[in-house]
């Protein structure tokens, strides 16, 4: 697919600060990455941004092995709070229950899909 560069660059993006909610709810399903950019002066009128194309090649997974629903509340949760730590940004989810874990001290950029997984299931296991 072919999107604005910035936001193909957030899709692609493993960790870092454009990681975003897109790029962790895609790259549960997807794997993607980020081919090549095209300029401005390919296209006729030419648009005032960049685009990036990028390639989705579906993964094995099918079904997460924690609650879904909770999966996308918990990612959607701590990327509203972003620039906290997790601990601070599932204090709402976790209803008077603290959370002891090493994922608790992180920021949302620094957590892979797996990390998301555990943490949903941590929570949920709390709840």
């Amino acid at each position: 697919g072919m999107f604005q560069k910035e936001v193909a660059e957030r899709i692609a993006c493993l960790n870092g600060k454009k990681r975003g909610i897109l790029s962790v709810l895609i790259q549960t399903f997807y794997n993607v990455e980020y081919c090549f950019s095209v300029d401005e002066i390919e296209f006729l009128p030419p648009p005032k941004v960049k685009s990036g194309v990028i390639q989705f090649l579906r993964n094995e997974t099918e079904q997460l092995p924690c609650n879904e629903i909770l999966f996308v509340k918990v990612v959607k949760t701590v990327f509203n709070q972003r620039r906290k730590m997790i601990r601070n940004s599932i204090k709402s989810l976790l209803k008077d229950h603290g959370l002891e874990d090493d994922l608790a001290t992180k920021r949302p950029e620094q957590l892979g899909v797996l990390d998301y997984i555990r943490l949903t299931n941590l929570i949920e296991s709390k709840i």
